[in-house]
């Protein structure tokens, strides 16, 4: 019976096969900061990022192909490559609070270089140390799936037979490329957006005072990226995201608006244009006026929203928690009473001292940080060490757990983020710190690390049972992820940097206050992190609004919302952007209709859907690394040729069709024959 249960990997574990070479170390490297770098841009501006897995495994694919490499350099390849997307994650969800939070003004300075990357790197090896601990035990738990992991596996093996794919996510990038760069030289408008007045003056009942009422409208963002984002979370989840925006755009801006603009008055509007340093006329737009109501007082509400939406996920997945926090104990000790014993290839780890002494390194890392960049006290720094490697650990497991249940796609590590920052802060108020002993920077700094390394351990682990079912060998995988996520780290904070010095050039040109947490770089995370610390630490926390937004959340819990959260950040995020992800979304339920309307079979269904999502991908890509080729023109203030004045929209509703047209019809034109055999489902 104990021979029917052996597993045997793809490729044995006496086999030679090379694995860890510099050619799939190179290529995996450069996939790590590419993707990386585009999940930095999408999750600034439309507060979600992609599982990097599915486009890393194609792409090392199809370059290896090219090179006669073997399955487990591709393996290699795409395990080095998607760890990009999970420093990503860490970075955006916390680091622009630095910047919100006004800790970090200018955001770029070299001490604030070497202080994020130091977060980011010790985040990341933190998770691969932990996961190095862990993987034995999980990968062979029977009860962890492992979904997506399975998925990558299954596309690595149908790639030694040919194709992959890899035409269509190539395709897809540069035809994304050329929509944002037509849009960035002004061949046709991004958007479009205007305020309607329903009535010049509106007397308010029951009192003497007159108001102006209206509402901004807004079109679609012209964006392959938010389409793509859309398409992939498909029709409902982007329903449910629409819905937000339109709460916050057709319901609370107007109606606080309503109630505002009476006090709205010439002197005070000239106190504001002062203040802004904007002209008066600008003061006195209602448009202008009515995105400064969003955003100073929809976005709190929103962000309270969020924070019971994350507070709720995780109650969901109490029971998962729970055993998730009870088996890493167990699981820790029988991995280091397992290290001395001789083991296969594919079963060899890291050794079990150089784990201990990196997460000694890491734990005295985050002392001197919090010491000396921080500013804070010799205890608040060794309790905020203590903490972090408490925190890290458990999040850590817990995060590989829920990886092996439902993917990497939908693993909460916001929410796990939200846990560490909020306990971090009580302890540290307890012991006396505040916001003027640097308690709200290491707040952030806690939570930083520990986000991090929750979303690398997720993603590595999600790695490591591919690599497992494939015949990898786990330590030298283990290694790639490291020197993968020392060059993402050393890389990331250039790439934010970059986004939030354009966005602050352009908001200069345009009248508007740019950089991390304005219209085009939301940031609603780090948004949510900076108000949680501040407010906590610092005693500054719009407790009305967040409140109202917290009770809104739970009306939404109660309704049986299927995703509070969705709506929140959907509230939290301007209406453009909402709108293009709904667009995709509705392509995507386009799809599914006429699928089923045809009848296609399961194999056919599933060929369907990774045409699609290798599609979405790469719109995504491409927008996303051409929006950052740009940003330097903008920092520099160079003047980006413009074709039209007043560029037209129709062109850009004309792309939208075209984007859709291609996103319905090719992957039905690829469903195959209905006798073929199904391919692997992508994990997305």
């Amino acid at each position: 019976m104990s021979e029917q249960k052996k597993f045997v990997p793809f490729v044995s574990a006496g086999s030679n096969m090379a694995e860890f070479t510099i050619k799939a170390l190179i290529i995996g490297l450069v996939l790590s900061v590419v993707l990386g770098a585009a999940n930095a841009y999408l999750g600034l501006k439309a507060g979600m990022t992609i599982a990097a897995t599915y486009p890393a495994a194609v792409l090392g694919m199809a370059l290896l192909k090219i090179m006669k490499g073997s399955i487990l350099e591709e393996n290699f390849t795409r395990t080095v490559g998607s760890i990009g997307e999970s420093v990503a994650a860490g970075a955006i969800f916390t680091l622009p609070a630095f910047f919100i939070a006004g800790i970090w003004n200018p955001f770029f300075t070299p001490k604030h270089y070497i202080t994020a990357t130091i977060i980011l790197i010790a985040g990341g090896v933190l998770g691969i140390m932990f996961v190095a601990l862990l993987r034995r035990v999980m990968v062979e738990d029977v009860d962890l799936l492992f979904p997506e992991s399975t998925a990558a596996a299954e596309i690595h093996k149908s790639g030694q037979g040919g194709g992959g794919g890899s035409k269509f996510l190539f395709g897809a990038m540069g035809l994304g490329a050329v929509i944002q760069f037509l849009g960035q030289i002004n061949f046709f408008a991004l958007s479009w957006e205007k305020f309607y007045s329903f009535f010049n003056e509106v007397k308010i009942p029951g009192t003497m005072m007159k108001a102006k009422g209206g509402m901004l409208i807004s079109s679609p963002g012209i964006s392959p990226a938010y389409i793509g984002v859309g398409y992939i979370i498909g029709p409902k989840y982007a329903s449910l995201n629409f819905s937000g925006g339109i709460l916050a755009w057709g319901l609370l801006a107007p109606i606080i608006y309503y109630f505002v603009s009476p006090y709205l008055t010439p002197e005070l509007l000239q106190s504001w244009a002062t203040l802004k340093g904007i002209t008066i006329e600008k003061a006195s737009d209602a448009g202008w006026q009515i995105n400064q109501v969003w955003r100073f007082i929809v976005r709190p509400i929103a962000i309270g929203g969020m924070l019971m939406g994350a507070g709720y996920t995780l109650f969901k997945m109490r029971t998962s928690l729970i055993t998730g926090l009870k088996r890493s104990i167990g699981d820790v000790k029988k991995a280091a009473s397992e290290g001395a014993t001789a083991v296969e290839r594919t079963e060899k780890d890291l050794p079990f001292t150089w784990i201990m002494i990196g997460i000694g390194l890491v734990a005295i890392a985050t002392f001197v940080v919090t010491k000396f960049a921080f500013h804070t006290g010799y205890l608040p720094a060794f309790v905020a060490a203590t903490v972090m490697i408490i925190l890290a650990f458990f999040f850590a497991a817990i995060s590989g757990y829920l990886v092996g249940i439902i993917g990497s796609s939908n693993n909460p590590i916001s929410g796990l983020t939200l846990t560490a920052l909020v306990v971090t802060a009580l302890i540290l108020v307890l012991i006396g710190v505040d916001a003027t002993t640097g308690g709200v920077a290491a707040v952030l700094g806690v939570a930083a690390i520990v986000c991090v390394s929750a979303a690398v351990a997720g993603e590595m682990l999600q790695d490591l049972k591919a690599g497992h079912i494939l015949g990898g060998t786990p330590w030298k995988m283990q290694v790639g992820d490291i020197i993968g996520v020392v060059i993402a780290g050393l890389v990331m904070f250039f790439v934010l940097n970059l986004l939030n010095q354009a966005d602050i050039a352009q908001g200069i040109q345009q009248n508007y206050t740019g950089g991390f947490g304005s219209k085009n770089l939301s940031a609603p995370q780090a948004g949510l992190m900076a108000m949680l610390s501040n407010g906590i630490v610092g005693g500054e926390m719009a407790w009305p609004l967040i409140i109202v937004g917290m009770l809104m959340g739970l009306a939404f819990i109660l309704m049986q919302v299927k995703s509070p959260m969705l709506v929140s950040v959907g509230m939290y995020l301007p209406l453009e952007t909402t709108f293009a992800i709904f667009i995709g979304g509705i392509i995507k339920g386009i799809l599914d209709m006429l699928n089923k309307k045809k009848g296609f079979n399961e194999a056919q269904k599933v060929r369907i859907e990774n045409t699609g999502i290798l599609l979405a991908s790469g719109f995504i890509a491409g927008e996303a690394l051409t929006g950052l080729g740009f940003a330097p023109f903008r920092i520099a203030e160079f003047n980006i040729p413009s074709i039209f004045s007043e560029p037209p929209l129709l062109i850009g509703f004309s792309v939208l069709i075209i984007i859709a047209l291609i996103l319905i019809f090719v992957p039905m034109r690829n469903a195959g024959k209905a006798d073929e055999p199904a391919p692997p489902a992508a994990g997305m």
